[in-house]
């Protein structure tokens, strides 16, 4: 049984759990909290866990008594020795009513065939699973995840290094920073052409994440913890909001590689950070300055970010000023419709090196049109490697050549860039789609839209109110 089967068949336990009234994001939570008891005994990991509160001492109890034990269990692993589980299950609880439900659920799990199944399978399998949910719509965990191949197209173009500082400030569930170890285990054949002092930094050091989400951060703990990254006292990702003052005790890193959440800063009001020039109420904009100051000089970045930060006004253009001035803005990439399951949000990743000096390191930048002729990605069609290639290619590329009118890949000066006021919103191909009536935008897309452009309005007004020194009431 490889690790698609194992995840396919995890998945459909869910079946167990609706008479029980969970909801999925529930389910996802549930499972994990089963599954990584399991894959720790397969792993080894359990030896940390506490004595008596092992999968096997779950498995050998039933009914009623096997339920009180498993709710005794999560009590006792909150308060386990062990920093990092104890972290894993803070404030964990179950949902499940029926002790017949969650015998079901866990001999389902262990008739699974886990035999032969490495570290590095069992930690594939986890992944598998939390991209299973974020595909399922009905779960509402899409939006938060980040399509598999784009991250590895990222990560490739980035090529981290063993000994550097890779963060990412709105880790989700640890997505990217893995992706960076398991490429940069792969070019040390698995950390064996380091020394002990070297996979000591990588295992406890290099990796460093944040997380708002509760259930996403534990999420991320047990992705990370299972990929055998130990990280400080707290994990490789710590829980906190990277645009308050946890934010500002993020290290400074080598390379950030991040897709931070979309919309505007709940309940209205500015991130609660000190050190940002240019406050503002658009996350993704507050996320972006955090990520370019965090850079070390010559540090890089790869950043997807939607459309509302490359030509939003006021507070926006003066945050593209300063980025371009601070960093060598380079490469654009205008990424296609429909590849997150939040469909409708435009995208883009941004790449850029954070200069030597505070001024004037954007000198020009490339612009790759991945989006206009492109097709509709979802799950009859879906996004692959093979989709990135050309742009890889050309991006790699010694000497980058300017496609024109017609091709995918332009250059724009610093000062062309300046004639459209700071816009980075920059198209130029004829979307031949648009004018296709079997591709008229559907109802859900055309309102991620003009939810993107009133959340701009939104925040002109914020700012501008605040500039007047208007409160802003919540």
């Amino acid at each position: 049984m490889n690790t698609n089967d194992i995840v396919s068949k995890l998945w459909n336990l869910c079946n167990i759990l609706k008479d029980d009234g969970i909801t999925y994001h529930q389910y996802v939570t549930e499972l994990t909290l089963l599954v990584f008891l399991k894959m720790a005994k397969e792993t080894g990991v359990d030896k940390r866990l506490p004595d008596g509160y092992r999968w096997d001492d779950l498995t050998a109890k039933d009914g009623i008594t096997q339920y009180h034990f498993y709710r005794e269990l999560l009590i006792k692993m909150e308060s386990a020795d062990d920093l990092l589980v104890a972290s894993i299950y803070q404030g964990a609880n179950t949902s499940i009513r029926e002790p017949k439900h969650l015998s079901q659920l866990i001999d389902d799990i262990n008739k699974l065939d886990w035999y032969g199944a490495s570290r590095e399978d069992l930690g594939d399998m986890y992944e598998g699973l939390l991209e299973k949910n974020a595909s399922e719509t009905k779960s509402g965990a899409g939006q938060y995840f980040t399509p598999r191949v784009l991250i590895d197209s990222m990560v490739s173009l980035m090529n981290p290094k063993a000994g550097e500082v890779i963060q990412d400030p709105a880790a989700g569930t640890a997505g990217f920073l893995l992706a960076a170890d398991s490429y940069i285990r792969r070019e040390t054949d698995d950390y064996f052409k380091l020394n002990e002092e070297q996979i000591k930094f990588q295992k406890n050091q290099a990796y460093v994440g944040m997380e708002l989400v509760p259930d996403t951060h534990r999420l991320a703990l047990m992705n990370t913890m299972l990929h055998d990254l130990e990280g400080d006292k707290n994990g490789v990702i710590r829980l906190g909001n990277s645009l308050s003052a946890e934010g500002q005790n993020l290290p400074k890193a080598d390379l950030i590689l991040s897709n931070p959440p979309f919309g505007t800063k709940k309940g209205g009001g500015l991130p609660s950070r000190d050190d940002f020039t240019y406050p503002t109420s658009n996350k993704q904009l507050a996320f972006l300055q955090h990520i370019y100051r965090g850079l070390k000089v010559g540090g890089r970045a790869a950043v997807v970010l939607p459309d509302n930060v490359l030509f939003e006004g006021n507070i926006g253009k003066q945050i593209r000023q300063d980025l371009m001035n601070k960093c060598n803005l380079h490469t654009i990439l205008r990424l296609p419709t429909g590849i997150f399951y939040a469909q409708g949000v435009k995208t883009n990743v941004l790449f850029f090196e954070r200069g030597k000096s505070d001024i004037g390191n954007t000198k020009e930048i490339w612009v790759y049109d991945l989006r206009a002729n492109m097709p509709k990605f979802g799950k009859r069609t879906p996004l692959t490697r093979d989709n990135f290639k050309a742009f890889e290619t050309a991006y790699q590329a010694s000497l980058r050549v300017d496609e024109g009118e017609e091709g995918r890949f332009r250059c724009y000066s610093r000062e062309d860039i300046a004639k459209r006021d700071d816009s980075l919103d920059i198209s130029w191909l004829k979307d031949d789609s648009l004018e296709d009536s079997d591709n008229i935008p559907e109802p859900a897309e055309l309102a991620a839209e003009a939810m993107i452009e009133l959340n701009a309005a939104i925040n002109d007004l914020e700012e501008l109110m605040a500039q007047l020194g208007l409160e802003v009431e919540e």
